[in-house]
């Protein structure tokens, strides 16, 4: 078994060509829930869903998020009513699956019961496992106030200043045993090139995570080729959150647990005994070709 650390649109890239080499059944994706939210009446977790419509066949490979063909009438004709912030876009298939999973949860499942409940109906093979029950967001400080990231990266399109970081829950969050199982019993542990501060980030926050990883044996992919990541605001967040923003600063937060850390063979960027390849996945192929390299590090 492989377990996969995922959020954003990094490693459901990767995990895009590692289905050209495993069985679904034969992989487990840890999943960040720090951008999840209750957005009209929906609950809103869109890197859960990014993976769980990937593996469904049903993403939208060139926005990297919602379903592919969906249509949006409900969400024009609420914007057309005048319904207050009605700055995220939901498909009206990706809001079905919102407001499947509210009612699920206030039924009285945890979220890690519901997502598998998501998963059963969409006749998934796949692992899928929020990082915890408990929620645990993330917030942006920005021009002196903390708004929540999907403000900031949807909302605004990141045209604000950001002054800090921040994780903010009621109750820490917590690794649930089936994250820590997957883990412990996974021969390798692959973190893609997600955002390291709101993708990865939150996960290495929920307690418990990184002692499991400790004793994994671990491979990280680095999102960034000089100082600019291959895709969304990374840079902003490493600087506010006190990093390099590089493949360097992108080590060090990984160190303490990482056996191999991959850097893209452009990159400028010295990383102390980090391996090179080609990190670009523009395609199902690339995508393999990364997996097949991170396969053999494992057997050397």
């Amino acid at each position: 078994m492989i377990t996969f650390l995922s959020g954003g649109t990094g490693t459901p890239k990767l995990l895009r060509g590692v289905r050209l080499l495993f069985p679904d059944s034969d992989i487990t994706v840890i999943v960040n829930t720090g951008e999840d939210m209750w957005y009209q009446q929906g609950h809103l977790s869109p890197d859960i869903d990014t993976v769980l419509y990937l593996f469904a066949d049903l993403l939208d490979t060139k926005s990297w998020w919602g379903i592919a063909d969906d249509t949006f009438h409900t969400h024009e004709f609420l914007r057309d009513l005048g319904a207050s912030d009605c700055y995220l876009s939901l498909g009206d298939r990706d809001r079905a699956v919102n407001l499947l999973r509210a009612e699920l949860l206030h039924s009285g499942l945890t979220l890690t019961e519901a997502t598998k409940e998501i998963r059963d109906r969409l006749g998934l093979s796949v692992t899928i496992l929020p990082m915890s029950n408990n929620p645990c967001t993330t917030h942006v400080q920005a021009d002196g106030r903390m708004i929540h990231f999907q403000e900031y990266w949807v909302k605004y399109r990141a045209n604000v200043t950001i002054d800090g970081i921040q994780y903010i829950y009621d109750t820490p969050p917590t690794a649930t045993k089936e994250v820590l199982d997957a883990i412990s019993n996974a021969e390798l542990i692959v973190i893609g090139p997600s955002n390291p501060i709101t993708s990865i980030g939150p996960i290495l926050y929920s307690s418990g995570i990184q002692n499991a990883l400790m004793d994994a044996y671990v491979i990280s992919v680095s999102p960034f080729i000089g100082d600019a990541p291959i895709s969304g605001p990374a840079r902003e967040l490493m600087i506010a959150s006190g990093h390099q923003p590089n493949s360097l600063g992108v080590y060090e937060m990984y160190a303490p647990f990482v056996d191999h850390f991959v850097q893209d063979v452009r990159d400028p960027i010295q990383v102390p005994n980090a391996v090179r390849t080609n990190t670009l996945m523009i395609d199902t192929e690339t995508a393999a070709e990364l997996m097949r390299f991170i396969l053999d590090l494992k057997q050397k």
